[in-house]
C-alpha cells in the first residue's frame, strides 16, 4: 500500500510540474531553398483533393529551384520575376519573398514593398520575408521597423539564426551609408 501510494504521489508530482512547467518552443525558419507546398488548385478541389499532387510540386519546386539560382548565382532579377510569377502561386511566402527582393534589387522599391507584404499576409511567420523587408526598411530609413523587424525574427527564429545576424549587421551600419543589401 505505501509503495502504491508512493507511486502515485510521485506520478502526481511530476505531472503538476510538466503542466505547470511554461512550454518553450522555438520555430526555425525553413531555407527559402526549399519552399512549402502551394496551396491547392481549384482543379485539386474539383478532384476531391485538398493538397497538390506530387508532380504538381515536383514541377513547382523544379521552377522555383530555377528562379532562385537566376536570382542568387546569375542575379538576373528581372529574368526571375518572370520565371517566379511564371508558377502561378503568387500566393506562396517564398514566391513573394523572392519577387519582392528582386524587384528591391532592381530598385523598383514600392513593388517591392507590395511583394513583401503579400508575402507576409500568405505566411507571417516567413523569417526570411521579415529579413528582407528589414533590409528594406534599412534601405529607405525606416531604421525603426527594421528593429521591429529584427524583433520578429527573434521571436520566430532566435538571435542565432542567419536572418537576425544579417539585419543586426545592417543596422550597426551608420544611417545614410548608402549601402544596398
Amino acid at each position: 500500500m505505501r509503495k502504491s501510494a508512493a507511486r502515485l504521489l510521485t506520478l502526481a508530482t511530476l505531472s503538476m510540474a510538466l503542466a505547470t512547467a511554461p512550454i518553450i518552443t522555438k520555430v526555425y525558419a525553413a531555407s527559402d531553398e526549399n519552399p512549402s507546398p502551394p496551396a491547392s488548385s481549384k482543379k485539386d478541389k474539383k478532384r476531391g483533393s485538398s493538397l497538390p499532387d506530387t508532380r504538381q510540386y515536383a514541377q513547382f519546386k523544379d521552377g522555383y529551384r530555377a528562379a532562385y539560382t537566376t536570382i542568387y548565382d546569375r542575379h538576373d532579377y528581372a529574368s526571375a520575376i518572370d520565371q517566379l510569377k511564371a508558377l502561378g502561386h503568387d500566393d506562396n511566402a517564398a514566391v513573394a519573398n523572392l519577387i519582392g527582393y528582386s524587384y528591391r534589387k532592381l530598385g523598383d522599391y514600392k513593388l517591392s514593398q507590395v511583394w513583401y507584404e503579400r508575402a507576409l499576409q500568405a505566411d507571417p511567420n516567413h523569417v526570411k520575408t521579415w529579413q528582407y523587408y528589414g533590409l528594406w526598411q534599412v534601405e529607405q530609413g525606416n531604421r525603426d521597423q527594421a528593429e521591429y523587424h529584427l524583433s520578429k525574427i527573434a521571436q520566430l527564429a532566435g538571435k542565432d539564426s542567419e536572418e537576425y545576424r544579417s539585419l543586426a549587421a545592417a543596422l550597426e551600419q551608420p544611417p545614410g551609408t548608402g549601402l544596398v543589401y
